[in-house]
């Protein structure tokens, strides 16, 4: 655990994560409701907008205060991705996780950090700026929700036995005929979509079961919210059984199903 472990033990640099965790979502907050969304395309023609940017710059500013030794990797610093080829613990951020979602302003997106040691994600802070609440957790840490009001009341969260039918969460933006053949190869099933990295913590408060991902995915997008998962006693697991390695020569993820109570 190391790292991980110092940081759930640290009162203050806890609360200083989550409270960075917040602040980065009421920095995409302000950008969402001002509708000046700046949109432009990256090199893969994916969408990244005004609060993408804010966002990344903030986390830094914040990671470099809170965290000064760690070494951050993020969506939005193409250069930074050396870094985690070349070091054995790291922040993995994505400021805006549902960038889309964003766009299309249906409030599923997130903040996503996640401490990466040994190739493994360790912990991870999601925040869901909409609902002013931050989750984090990580392997044998437990799973923890606090909503950003006056309460600040610390809530663990875990994952349920699977319902019958099962609960299975897609993706709006990319549930592919691939996923839906897997689907529909379960049996009965409710049908639950969800944007961003919510789908692994709607797993992680029970409130879903399984969620299939046989599309593209690159390693930001699931590093915080799979450490998340886990401390709730849920996995993640490439399709072909193994774990999912982080700090690759090549940022995409495998196809990978995550679930519940593994």
């Amino acid at each position: 655990m190391g790292q991980a472990q110092s940081i759930m033990t640290n009162p203050a640099l806890l609360a200083g994560l989550i409270q960075l965790t917040k602040e980065a979502g009421d920095v995409i907050l302000e950008i969402y409701h001002s509708n000046h969304y700046d949109v432009q395309k990256k090199g893969d023609e994916s969408p990244v907008t005004a609060a993408d940017l804010a966002a990344h710059y903030y986390i830094i500013a914040g990671l470099k205060r809170l965290t000064p030794n760690i070494p951050v990797v993020s969506e939005e610093d193409p250069k930074s991705l050396n870094i985690g080829r070349n070091n054995s613990y790291y922040w993995l951020i994505d400021p805006l996780d549902g960038t889309k979602e964003f766009i299309n302003k249906n409030g599923e997106f997130t903040v996503n950090l996640a401490l990466i040691q040994d190739k493994k994600t360790s912990f991870g802070l999601v925040g869901v700026p909409i609902a002013n609440t931050v989750y984090w957790g990580g392997e044998h840490l437990g799973a923890f929700r606090q909503e950003q009001d006056k309460s600040l009341i610390i809530t663990p969260i875990e994952c349920v036995k699977a319902e019958n039918p099962m609960r299975v969460l897609a993706s709006k933006s990319h549930l592919n005929e691939a996923t839906k053949v897997l689907i529909d190869e379960l049996g009965p099933t409710t049908l639950i979509q969800a944007g961003s990295s919510l789908k692994f913590i709607r797993i992680a408060e029970g409130l879903a079961d399984y969620y299939p991902r046989l599309a593209p995915t690159c390693e930001w997008d699931t590093a915080a919210a799979q450490a998340v998962l886990e401390g709730a006693n849920g996995c993640v697991k490439q399709a072909s059984g193994k774990a999912i390695i982080y700090g690759k020569a090549d940022i995409l993820n495998p196809h990978f199903i995550a679930t519940g109570l593994c």
